[in-house]
């Protein structure tokens, strides 16, 4: 399955978009981290003046980007400085996938052992022991493919992760390979809540503790992974936590819709963001002294996903967090708010374009799709 993707990845690369300048990176060699069978590069930032028993945050970029080029445009490593806590950068690499992908379309890499996912677990627990960190605050977040791992590392280590977010992503154990991938990132091919659920739960191994809590973020005019995943993600995971769908608290404004889910113990633990008129890339707001800088994927559409993400995690207060991702109103607040739910999944998904449409070209011409 890898040797299919790397093929169509080849041939796609002339379609995809350069690869984000970051200057000099912020960014530290992991090495030594375990057996690395997904044989992925670590990178991570430690604050000078981290506190003791610190949380740790692990942040996987997606397709053509890098991790100092996604800390570059997302300023995580920044906010780590301001609020105390590490970072963990996972990279793919060319041999792995020629298009820098996580390949999280791939069951040997999305399962707990012998993969990628058990890369970035056994890099996690390095960092935790290496810098005394936190057990019970780690988190991951990631954007498109990333987002997809985040997902998967979410599932198959419900242990180790407190919570996650996924920016641009898709649900875990929805595809296995890649005609299967582009299906379900243009919105076909969804199943019933049970079937999600059960996915995580086999990928989890018969984990039977708390899961852990999730924030969904998606543009509302993603033309490479739509809208309607989001919605599927959040009813795998509100599937697992057994929150009632309908028990949703709403909130609009200037920078989009958030709808939360509480638990019966009343903590939140499914959020979901939708930016109106986003494509698909991460959220920043790079004005004033606020995080990220604009580049590929990485849209300036006034609002910090970084912060909010973090505000979410309880590592940043909501003083905090509005200090460096207030929304912009006069740039957002004209932008059409989409309608949700069960209508919004039935939408028919934008056509195909850039780098998508020269692989679907090539993945028909392989006969691996209709």
């Amino acid at each position: 399955m890898r040797n299919i993707a790397d093929t169509i990845a080849r041939m796609a690369r002339a379609g995809a978009p350069a690869q984000f300048h970051a200057g000099p990176s912020r960014l530290t060699r992991l090495t030594e981290f375990g057996t690395n069978p997904g044989a992925l590069l670590g990178h991570s930032y430690v604050p000078r003046d981290l506190p003791s028993v610190a949380p740790l945050v692990v942040v996987l970029h997606g397709c053509t980007q890098t991790a100092a080029g996604y800390d570059h445009g997302s300023g995580w490593s920044q906010l780590a400085d301001r609020a105390g806590f590490a970072v963990l950068f996972p990279e793919q690499t060319r041999a792995n996938n020629t298009n820098l992908c996580f390949n999280w379309f791939a069951s040997e890499d999305t399962a707990q052992a012998g993969g990628e996912a058990e890369s970035i677990a056994q890099m996690t627990e390095t960092m935790i022991a290496r810098h005394g960190l936190d057990r019970s605050r780690v988190y991951v977040t990631g954007l498109s493919a990333g987002g997809a791992m985040t997902m998967a590392m979410l599932a198959t280590r419900p242990d180790l992760f407190a919570g996650g977010a996924v920016i641009g992503g898709l649900a875990y154990g929805t595809a296995t390979g890649v005609s299967q991938a582009f299906d379900r990132m243009r919105g076909h091919g969804d199943t019933s809540d049970t079937a999600l659920a059960d996915a995580v739960r086999s990928g989890a191994r018969g984990h039977d503790g708390a899961w852990p809590k999730l924030s969904i973020w998606h543009g509302a005019a993603d033309a490479t992974v739509n809208v309607s995943n989001a919605d599927t993600i959040g009813r795998q995971w509100r599937a697992l936590h057994g929150v009632d769908a309908e028990a949703v608290r709403e909130e609009h404004s200037a920078a989009g819709m958030r709808r939360v889910w509480s638990d019966v113990a009343g903590r939140d633990v499914v959020e979901e963001w939708i930016v109106p008129g986003m494509g698909h890339g991460t959220p920043i707001d790079p004005s004033g002294d606020r995080l990220g800088k604009p580049g590929p994927f990485m849209l300036d559409v006034g609002i910090s996903s970084t912060a909010m993400i973090a505000e979410s995690w309880g590592l940043v207060s909501a003083d905090e967090a509005a200090a460096v991702a207030k929304a912009a109103p006069e740039r957002v607040a004209k932008r059409a708010i989409p309608v949700r739910g069960k209508a919004a999944a039935k939408t028919a998904p934008a056509p195909a374009t850039g780098i998508q449409a020269t692989i679907e070209t090539a993945l028909r011409a392989a006969g691996l799709m209709r």
